[in-house]
């Protein structure tokens, strides 16, 4: 319990103490790297994703306990037909996971990840957000704090996912009150939607911006307003990620959403993250170039589920193995220089 007894402040203190990254770590990896039988920078960004595991590892980097987390929500806002399928599809996706059908379950398999499912209360969905808050503070520092158990399990790197139907136009929601413009500027076809499909939704999420306007100044209201509990909890896992200095690989559009309500609050509270890669949902390109990241691929993806950042974590797997499994010159018995 927070000293005021509100519930934001405990997230707020937690920001203010968020630890940073290891200098000397980054600089032995970096050192490292020199001595392999390659010329210097020769391996691009594998060198770099290295020494930034490296630096919040706190050693030599490692991904021996890779863990996919994806959190599934339902959302109010559905019922305005801002998606192209029905809110029930989240349940079922959520049992296709169990039974191990769906594209994450191929890709974690293929890449040694593991994979965790979280189900947020789906017979419960959302307020919607056209009409008022999506959840109230408690419930959305309660659903932050349910994010942050992704990390019992104590994985070296933390891959984010989501799941649940109309949740691109709540994504386009935050983006729009976060970062500016009407939602035509951030709304995109989602799970693919026509022209008038995409003009429903637009309408819908501009009442919710209209409706939740003078709150725009606080991240953390963004979100509880206008976000859904699968954000809220990848939101938070972020958090607990980098007080845990647990690198973490951020999906798509909607997790990228989650990302961007700490990085208005701090663009600092970011720099433990990769994103694995941009999404084919138009907004995507655009608001990760406001937080000036750069994606690992762009592969026209735009599934969810955490599939582009668990691609993504196979190219990090491959820095790791890289950085601590070529030869040095000197164990090569190579010269290092002319």
């Amino acid at each position: 319990m927070s000293a005021t007894g509100l519930p934001f402040d405990d997230i707020r203190a937690l920001l203010r103490q968020m630890p940073q990254a290891d200098g000397a770590a980054r600089h032995a990896a970096r050192h490292r790297q020199e001595e392999l039988t390659k010329p210097s920078g020769s391996l691009g960004r594998l060198e770099e994703i290295a020494e930034w595991l490296a630096a919040w590892q706190g050693r030599a980097p490692t991904v021996d306990r890779p863990v996919v987390a994806v959190f599934a929500g339902n959302h109010g806002i559905a019922k305005k037909g801002v998606s192209a399928f029905p809110p029930s599809v989240t349940q079922s996706m959520v049992e296709n996971f169990a039974a191990g059908g769906a594209a994450i379950n191929q890709i974690c398999a293929t890449f040694d990840l593991g994979l965790k499912i979280f189900d947020l209360a789906l017979d419960y969905p959302t307020a919607d957000i056209s009409e008022e808050a999506a959840l109230g503070e408690r419930d959305c520092a309660a659903t932050m704090a349910f994010g942050m158990e992704c990390l019992a399990g104590e994985p070296d790197l933390l891959i984010l996912g989501e799941m649940g139907i109309g949740n691109t136009a709540v994504a386009a929601a935050i983006f729009a009150a976060l970062f500016g413009g009407t939602a035509a500027d951030w709304v995109g076809p989602g799970t693919g939607h026509d022209a008038a499909g995409i003009a429903r939704k637009i309408a819908v999420v501009d009442e919710a911006l209209d409706l939740h306007r003078a709150h725009f100044a606080d991240p953390l209201e963004v979100l509880r307003r206008l976000g859904g509990r699968e954000i809220a909890a990848m939101t938070g896992a972020i958090l607990a990620a980098r007080m845990q200095r647990v690198p973490v690989i951020v999906d798509g559009f909607v997790a990228t959403a989650s990302a961007a309500v700490l990085h208005a609050m701090d663009p600092r509270a970011l720099d433990h993250c990769l994103f694995g890669h941009v999404s084919a949902e138009p907004g995507h390109q655009k608001a990760l170039r406001i937080m000036d990241k750069v994606p690992l691929l762009a592969l026209g993806m735009r599934l969810g589920e955490g599939t582009g950042a668990a691609v993504a974590a196979a190219v990090v797997k491959a820095a790791v193995a890289c950085h601590n499994g070529m030869a040095t010159f000197a164990q090569a018995g190579v010269a290092n220089r002319d």
